[in-house]
């Protein structure tokens, strides 16, 4: 679970290091050879030839990195969902189904345990939300909000979400933000590529709007701040309690992932 500032989960990250040290550049420095009417040239071309490959070295390791942290490009493949089930936002919460069993899930779009949680009971959810099984309350949070750079990919993302709620693509988006998910810490997906997973995803014509407008930034928000004070939503982890992601609440109560309750209401 990502947790903010809880061992064993994911957390927002910090960075920091030494300053660099003090040395002496080694051309300034350097004596000079007594030698008069002796050529400097092979001395600058090689000066020159190093100052250029350290140039090389730097951008290959900074677009290394790039690419690494980088959310994948836009154009990539969805991941289609066959569902059958009805999708709406009530409040700040995306409600999907209307069976008898009702799931509270919290996830940040950021969470890599979210992530891992999906790939695990996703289609679990999807099976019993089309067989009108499960009630699934799905909470949007901004836990993660500054482990992106730049940071707020937490909050477009779950407005992205929320927004595909309202317009007929949650299913698909949901599922393709969790299995394409930015590296924390790296970019996250920008405004125009949330736009363009929607509209690939099926989302109907007032997404874009919704996605551009940050309509339910204020609802990612707000959800945040009521789970991280709600009692019933803190768990122990690491030798220390508080609210992570993501949290499950099977009829009211909260249940780990690995929770025999929670199996038996995907059962």
């Amino acid at each position: 679970m990502a947790r903010n500032q809880q061992a064993g989960r994911s957390r927002p990250k910090t960075s920091g290091g030494a300053p660099a040290g003090r040395g002496r550049n080694p051309v300034s420095s350097g004596r000079r050879s007594p030698s008069v009417g002796k050529s400097r040239t092979p001395t600058i071309i090689a000066v020159v030839v190093l100052v250029v490959l350290v140039g090389v070295i730097a951008v290959a390791v900074y677009s290394a990195n790039a690419n690494k942290t980088a959310a994948q490009p836009a154009n990539q493949p969805i991941t289609p969902v066959s569902a059958t089930y009805q999708t709406r936002v009530d409040g700040t919460v995306v409600v999907a189904g209307n069976g008898p069993t009702t799931l509270d899930v919290y996830e940040d779009a950021l969470c890599p345990a979210c992530k891992q949680f999906e790939s695990l009971d996703g289609q679990k959810i999807t099976d019993g939300l089309n067989a009108g099984k499960l009630t699934v309350r799905y909470h949007m949070v901004n836990l993660l909000e500054q482990n992106s750079t730049p940071p707020g990919y937490s909050t477009l993302g779950g407005n992205a979400i929320m927004c595909a709620a309202q317009n007929g693509a949650f299913p698909t988006l949901h599922k393709t933000l969790y299995d394409r998910q930015p590296e924390e810490g790296g970019a996250g997906y920008t405004v125009d590529d949330l736009v363009t997973l929607g509209k690939n995803s099926g989302a109907g014509p007032g997404y874009e709007a919704c996605v551009r407008g940050n309509t339910y930034a204020g609802a990612v928000a707000q959800n945040y701040q009521q789970a991280s004070t709600d009692p019933a939503l803190q768990q122990q982890s690491g030798g220390s309690k508080g609210f992570g992601t993501p949290t499950i609440v099977v009829n009211g109560r909260t249940v780990s992932p690995n929770d025999p309750a929670l199996a038996a209401a995907l059962g």
